[in-house]
């Protein structure tokens, strides 16, 4: 009954327990915070691994389909890798000024106030995070399940079954550590970039060869469509998706006013140049044509120059997707932590693991949203109509740093960039919105809008009205949870 008593006494008035009751006996209680782990070798690992996924050995179809011939198909390439950059700089500026983790929410908070902040989370956390996770994974199962079935399609059922698998894995692997989970970032990521520079080295080879057909007369035949060339910069900033990942874990970073500026700097160029090498590399082996035709171009590159160890190409694009994978569920993760902390999200999602420091409820809420979006039989189709509302969020990101330069004038800013980048995104960004939906207007437009519209009712229901028979109910859930997952609130470090 004392025991009890105590226990109680030590429940903290919003209903969590404290650390030292889910600790052992004897145990040394620590802070309960996020531990700044992530050094620049990482930093950089976490932007280059999270951008190379699938994206670089299935969409230059999709690319080339946008803009009809390949020279216009390189310059896409080309302008996606400059656009990421500047959005990316942008970034830079904002993430040194404000170091909190969240990425755009963070930013969007500070500067437009909690109401977009929220539709941004609500939007980012129930959708575009964890169906991006679930796409990346189910495109890592296909290539691991596709020498098990030659000549046909792999089985969906086991394909799936295989992407839940690899959700569980990297899920665990993120929950248990943060230092193994950047372990696993580097490693798969060194992966990547060797598959890309056998690739990149076969091209130059075939260049030196003579192997300059299909690049000759690049512009014959090429679109001039305002809605087609803005579908083909979607489907190349899809490749390039990951720029801003690093602002998710700023406040992880160690000496983030150095080393979020340098990986920004080192990473994005690095994986823009070797976009553009890959797409030249395929072009000196397939036309225009056989690139359409192809389900999966570095497969079919592979074949026809790595012939007989063409092999070790869908196994490093495995290698490639589970690496992409693996930072989409660390930054997943840390959105939903910072939205949890500041009350946008339930406080139990705000909890931080006492055996591993890791925000576990976080990284579990993400994994298991991104199971529940491979059950439907294509959620392509969901990315594809969610990608506008991203590039809203983005634009809107950038505007922010155009308001600060006026209204926050007195706030350090350790790196400030020229503010005609901030506006040059903001109008590139309202160009990738609108264009396809002037081009070719579809209802499902309307439904992504409603659906983050929709997110205006639940905030003034649960976050600004605090009624007291959502805290009864969700009093109790929180500690059984806490005692679950032995998890409590994070402490505040000066």
């Amino acid at each position: 009954m004392e025991e009890e008593n105590v226990r109680k006494n030590r429940e903290t008035s919003n209903g969590s327990i404290d650390p030292s009751v889910i600790s052992l006996p004897g145990d040394k209680v620590k802070p309960a915070v996020l531990k700044r782990q992530i050094g620049l070798i990482s930093g950089i690992s976490l932007i280059v691994g999270t951008m190379i996924g699938s994206g670089i050995f299935i969409s230059p179809k999709a690319v080339l389909e946008g803009t009809g011939a390949v020279g216009p198909c390189l310059c896409v390439w080309a302008a996606c890798g400059i656009l990421a950059t500047l959005g990316a700089l942008c970034y830079v500026e904002l993430g040194t000024m404000i170091t909190k983790s969240g990425g755009e929410y963070s930013y969007l908070t500070e500067g437009f106030g909690p109401v977009l902040g929220y539709l941004y989370s609500w939007t980012t956390i129930i959708v575009l995070k964890p169906s991006s996770f679930a796409i990346i994974a189910l495109s890592c199962a296909e290539y691991a399940s596709a020498p098990f079935y030659p000549g046909c399609t792999p089985d969906v059922v086991v394909t799936k079954c295989l992407a839940v698998a690899s959700l569980l894995l990297i899920s665990i692997v993120n929950c248990m550590s943060v230092k193994l989970a950047s372990y696993v970032q580097n490693i798969f990521t060194v992966a990547k970039l060797f598959i890309i520079l056998v690739i990149v080295v076969a091209g130059i080879v075939l260049l030196a060869q003579g192997n300059t057909k299909n690049l000759s007369n690049s512009f014959e035949g090429g679109t001039t469509s305002f809605g087609a060339i803005g579908l083909a910069f979607y489907n190349g900033l899809w490749a390039y998706d990951g720029w801003n990942q690093l602002n998710f874990i700023t406040e992880e970073l160690i000496d983030p006013y150095r080393n979020l500026p340098l990986a920004i700097i080192i990473g994005i160029p690095l994986v823009s140049v070797c976009y553009v090498l890959v797409n030249i590399a395929y072009f000196t082996v397939l036309t225009a044509t056989e690139l359409l035709q192809s389900p999966a171009v570095a497969v079919t590159f592979g074949d026809k120059v790595l012939h007989p160890v063409s092999w070790i190409v869908p196994l490093f694009v495995v290698f490639s997707t589970f690496g992409a994978a693996n930072g989409n569920c660390f930054t997943g993760g840390r959105l939903t932590n910072v939205a949890g902390r500041e009350g946008h999200m339930i406080k139990i999602l705000s909890y931080i693991s006492v055996k591993y420091y890791t925000p576990a409820p976080a990284i579990i809420f993400n994994g298991i949203l991104a199971i529940v979006y491979i059950i439907p039989a294509d959620i392509n189709t969901l990315i594809n109509y969610f990608s506008f509302a991203q590039w809203v969020f983005y634009g809107l990101t950038a505007l922010v740093l155009i308001v600060f330069r006026f209204t926050r004038k007195e706030m350090k800013r350790p790196v400030k960039i020229p503010i005609a980048i901030a506006v040059l995104v903001v109008v590139v960004s309202c160009y990738l919105v609108l264009a396809p939906i002037i081009d070719k207007p579809e209802v499902e437009y309307l439904y992504c809008t409603l659906f983050i519209l929709s997110g205006l009712p639940l905030y003034f229901l649960f976050v600004f009205h605090k009624f007291h028979w959502t805290r009864r109910i969700m009093r109790p859930i929180t500690l059984h949870l806490q005692l679950l997952m032995e998890v409590v609130p994070p402490e505040k470090i000066e």
